[in-house]
């Protein structure tokens, strides 16, 4: 699709952006599993911003960005008092949902949290709501199966870790399509935005991996949710696009940041990847740990009279558990502790749970947490390598097991895939709502917070529910 490098005639756009524009602009979800899994990821993803809410790190980048700068009738931000420009308000609501890395999870050759677009979404839809083009809450459920699909079909075949290249680029890419048609832009805009996200090319994974890994990587998402609604809001203003931005020889996106490469798309957009999300329901881990959380919730009972004989203990997991979360030596803050391995499967054997809280400092420095640590062997297994990346199963198998000094062992606690996998919906929803509740009850005040839970109990009615009302019943004062 590359043409003469000599030529100033501008080429048709690449099919990627048209793809992502038609379905933008013009496709019909009719899905009834996809609407119905859209609810529940609107109570879990509300559930981390709520929780969110109380860490200071998270809550001292909140508000408008300078001292007097809100907006009387601008969008709200969940769990706040906040009324802001739909840029900003985009950049609050992603930062507390992706937070304390407790949203869904999509895994394939790139993974990433199709929830963070929730961010850009929910802004659009508040602001033009109060500003003359209401949306009810059916339409946030439209734009977030909108926003999942863009993201996650596109990172079916294109690794943009591999090149160093963080997940949050498709965050971008998706919010800002998905809230350029919100905004009521044709398809020629959505083209001209989506170039525009393109050509931001993306941040480097520096902030998740040791030695830096670092806060960063809870606001990178909702940086890239509030780009999203700036440059849907600039073609909006019809500022131009970019038809070649991923194909241009040399100097587009495929050349300078995907080695040459092309991108794929692996199948066409439609509402797949809704239906086959995956929930973090129990615990606040990375994704690729979480079975290795369960397995060590099933073994500290079993345990816990023996912790001062543990000689070692095995952990197996699939290839990218050991190449993003295996790490050894000081961990530096909760940051690095929640993409720890290790750290994840000790406080769970010593103390039977996992919170957000046992990433603070507090519980880090209770020595037994790095004696356990340095105890641990962690082995990749080829069998849930091979299932993690079979698209009919999408496993995320870890097994965990427990030696001791006099020769003994505790039996080998192995699980395939967590209770937020599409194949426990029957198990995992039900604990969901107990998330939600929960996280609800101990952020609002009780009469707030009962009104809030009855307003999420009627699933027709809230999705008939005006946005503008939505967004007033989850705002404090």
């Amino acid at each position: 699709m590359s043409h003469d490098l000599k030529s100033a005639e501008r080429p048709a756009p690449d099919e990627i952006l048209t793809a992502i524009a038609d379905y933008a602009i013009a496709q019909q979800i009719t899905s009834p599993l996809a609407y119905e899994t859209a609810g529940y990821c609107l109570m879990d993803t509300l559930a981390c911003g709520f929780q969110a809410l109380k860490y200071p790190a998270c809550s001292k980048l909140l508000g408008p960005i300078v001292p007097g700068a809100s907006l009387k009738g601008g969008a709200r931000v969940p769990g706040t008092p906040y009324e802001l420009d739909p840029v900003n308000a985009a950049f609050n609501i992603g930062s507390t949902i992706r937070w304390l890395d407790f949203n869904d999870t999509w895994l394939a050759a790139e993974w990433g949290h199709p929830s963070d677009n929730l961010g850009a979404i929910l802004a659009v839809a508040d602001y033009c709501s109060r500003n003359g083009k209401p949306f009810v809450v059916r339409d946030v459920l439209t734009g977030m199966i909108k926003a999942h699909e863009i993201q996650g079909v596109l990172a079916l075949q294109n690794s943009f870790n591999r090149v160093g290249l963080d997940h949050v680029l498709l965050v971008r890419v998706a919010s800002t399509a998905v809230a350029t048609a919100m905004l009521g832009g044709t398809r020629a805009q959505v083209i001209d935005a989506v170039s525009n996200a393109w050509v931001d090319g993306g941040a480097l994974r520096t902030y998740r991996h040791a030695p830096n890994t670092g806060s960063r990587k809870s606001w990178a998402a909702g940086d890239a949710t509030s780009r999203a609604v700036r440059l849907a809001l600039f073609a909006l203003k019809g500022e131009m696009g970019y038809p070649s931005a991923l194909t241009a020889k040399t100097w587009g996106f495929q050349d300078v940041l995907f080695k040459g490469r092309s991108l794929a798309l692996a199948q066409p957009f439609a509402s797949y990847v809704m239906e086959n999300v995956l929930f973090k329901i129990s615990y606040p881990a990375e994704f690729h740990a979480q079975t290795a959380v369960e397995a060590a919730m099933t073994l500290h009972p079993k345990i816990s009279g023996r912790l001062d004989r543990i000689a070692r203990v095995v952990i197996e997991t699939q290839e990218p558990g050991v190449r993003i979360i295996d790490k050894t030596g000081p961990l530096a803050n909760p940051a690095d502790r929640d993409h720890c391995i290790q750290y994840m499967v000790a406080i769970p054997l010593l103390f039977g749970r996992l919170s957000a809280a046992d990433y603070e400092d507090e519980v880090a420095r209770d020595p037994r947490v790095d004696g356990l640590r340095a105890k641990m062997q962690v082995r990749e297994n080829p069998a849930f390598t091979e299932e993690y990346y079979a698209a009919e199963k999408r496993y995320i198998g870890n097994a965990v097991q427990v030696f001791f000094e006099d020769g003994s062992a505790s039996e080998r606690v192995q699980v395939d895939f967590p209770i937020g996998h599409r194949k426990r919906r029957a198990e995992g929803m039900p604990v969901l709502v107990k998330k939600f509740e929960a996280s609800v009850d101990a952020h609002f005040g009780v009469a707030q917070a009962k009104a809030i839970k009855a307003m999420f109990a009627d699933q027709a009615r809230l999705a008939a529910m005006p946005v503008a009302d939505f967004a007033a019943a989850l705002a404090t004062v």
